[in-house]
C-alpha cells in the first residue's frame, strides 16, 4: 500500500517541531559546559595552560558519541540513538557536578568525556531534520533545527550566576551550578525525543524511497548509491575547519576575560551572545544555502571567521562590546560553515549509508574541536590570545579555497 502523498509532508512537520523542542533543552545542556568548562578546570588543576582540557575531552566525548549515536541511528533509526545521547549527556553532567563536589580531578575528566555525547547528539539532530526534507529545502531543514537551539543555548549562559547560587546553597562549587542546570535539561531532552519522535524521520525516508523505487519482475538488481567523494570531503573540510577555529577562540575567551578583570557575569554574557550567533542566523542561513548555493554560503564562513579572529585579536581586553562583536563573528562564521557543510554532506550520501556517514563526518567535526580546545590554552600560555584569535581565522581562511576547487567541474578521466 503506497504512502499517501501528504504524508511525508506533515510527518516532516511533526518531526521538525519535536526537534525543535528537544533542541531548546538540550541547547541549555550544551551551554553549561562551554560557559564554565574551562573556568572549572582553571580553579581545579590551578593552571591556565590546561584550561583547554574540558573543551578537549567533551569535544573528545562528542567524537566517541557521533561513532555510538551515528552506528545505532543507522541500524535502528533517529529516535533510540538521539534518546541515548541525551540520556548519557544528563549521566555526564551529574558526574560533572559530583566531580566538582568531592574535588576529584579524575573523575571530572570521565564525566567531562561523557557529557561530551550532548554536543554530538545536539549536532547530529540537525540531520534528522533533513531526512525527509526534498534537496531544494534541506538547507532550510537543517536550519530550523539548528535555530531551535537559539532559546536554551543563549539563556544557559545567562543563568550562571543564578545556578551558582542554587550550587551554592546546597554547598556545592559555585561553578556547577550551570552544570545541574543541564542535568536537568538533557534528561527531559531524552524524554521529549524518546516519547514524541514518531515517525522516525530516516526509517519513514527508507520506506518512502523503496515505495517510489518500484521493482520490475525479472529485471536485474541495481547497484546501491554510492557517496559523492567530492562533495563528502568538500562538506566535512568546511566543517572540520570550521569547529577547530571556533572552538579554540571560544574556550579561552572567557578565561581572557576574566584575567582582565571581568566577572564571570560578563563573560556569560558574552558567550551568551556568541552561542546565539551560532544558531540564531540558521533561518537566514538555510535560506542563502537553498538559493545562492552551498559553496558561496561556505567561502563566506571563512571570510567571516578570519574577521572574527581579528577583531577578537584587536579588542581592548577591558571591553565587553569588543569582545562581544567578536564572538558574534565568531559564532555566524561557523553557522554558515555548519549549515552548508551540512547540506553538502546530505546531498553527497545515499539514505543506505546516511547515518553512519553523517556520524563519522561529526567525528572529525569533534575531533577537531578535541583539538583545537586543547591546542587554544597551550596557545595563549606560550603566545597569548590574540596569537591565538589571529592564527585561528587565517586557518579558517582555507575554506575559501576549499570551496573553490570543488566548484569547478571534475575533470574527465
Amino acid at each position: 500500500m503506497s504512502t499517501p502523498p501528504a504524508a511525508p509532508a506533515a510527518a516532516q512537520k511533526r518531526i521538525l517541531t519535536v526537534l525543535v523542542i528537544a533542541q531548546v533543552l538540550s541547547g541549555v545542556g550544551t551551554a553549561a559546559g562551554i560557559t564554565v568548562g574551562a573556568l572549572l578546570a582553571e580553579e581545579m588543576l590551578e593552571s591556565t595552560g590546561l584550561a583547554g582540557v574540558p573543551a578537549a575531552l567533551f569535544t573528545g566525548g562528542a567524537a566517541l558519541g557521533a561513532v555510538g549515536i551515528g552506528r545505532i541511528s543507522q541500524r535502528w533509526g533517529r529516535r533510540p540513538g538521539l534518546t541515548l545521547g541525551y540520556a548519557v549527556a544528563a549521566l555526564g553532567s551529574a558526574g560533572v557536578v559530583l566531580a566538582a563536589t568531592v574535588d576529584s580531578v579524575v573523575l571530572l575528566f570521565a564525566s567531562l568525556l561523557v557529557y561530551g555525547a550532548g554536543t554530538a547528539t545536539t549536532l547530529l539532530a540537525r540531520y534528522a531534520g533533513a531526512d525527509l526534507a526534498p534537496p531544494a529545502r534541506r538547507g532550510r531543514a537543517v536550519s530550523t533545527v539548528l535555530f531551535a537551539t537559539t532559546l536554551g543555548a543563549v539563556v544557559g549562559p545567562m543563568l550562571v550566576d543564578v545556578t551558582g547560587d542554587v550550587a551554592h546553597a546546597w554547598d556545592i562549587p559555585r561553578l556547577v551550578g550551570p552544570f545541574l542546570l543541564g542535568m536537568v535539561a538533557y534528561s527531559a531532552a531524552a524524554v521529549v525525543i524518546g516519547a514524541l519522535l514518531r515517525p522516525d524521520p530516516l526509517r519513514l525516508a527508507r520506506e518512502l524511497a523503496a515505495t517510489d523505487t518500484p521493482k520490475t519482475p525479472g529485471a536485474p538488481a541495481q547497484a546501491a548509491p554510492r557517496a559523492d567523494a567530492r562533495g563528502l570531503a568538500t562538506g566535512t573540510a568546511i566543517m572540520v575547519i570550521s569547529q577547530l577555529v571556533m572552538i579554540a577562540i571560544m574556550t579561552m575567551t572567557p578565561v581572557h576575560m576574566t584575567a582582565h578583570g571581568h566577572g564571570t557575569q560578563a563573560a556569560g554574557l558574552v558567550i551568551a551572545l556568541h552561542v546565539g550567533s551560532m544558531y540564531l542566523p540558521s533561518p537566514l542561513t538555510g535560506l542563502l544555502v537553498d538559493r545562492l548555493g552551498r559553496l558561496w554560503v561556505a567561502a563566506a564562513s571563512g571570510v567571516v571567521l578570519l574577521s572574527a579572529g581579528v577583531l577578537a585579536a584587536l579588542a581592548p581586553p577591558h571591553s565587553t562590546p569588543a569582545l562581544a562583536a567578536a564572538l558574534i563573528l565568531l559564532g555566524i562564521g561557523w553557522n554558515f560553515g555548519l549549515v552548508s557543510g551540512t547540506a553538502i554532506i546530505t546531498d553527497a550520501v545515499p539514505l543506505a549509508t546516511r547515518a553512519s556517514t553523517q556520524g563519522m563526518v561529526d567525528v572529525g567535526i569533534a575531533i577537531a574541536g578535541a583539538t583545537g580546545g586543547m591546542a587554544s590554552g597551550m596557545v595563549v600560555a606560550s603566545g597569548g590570545y590574540p596569537v591565538l584569535a589571529v592564527g585561528g581565522g587565517i586557518l579558517a581562511l582555507a575554506i575559501v579555497p576549499v570551496a573553490a576547487l570543488t566548484a569547478r567541474p571534475a575533470r574527465a578521466t
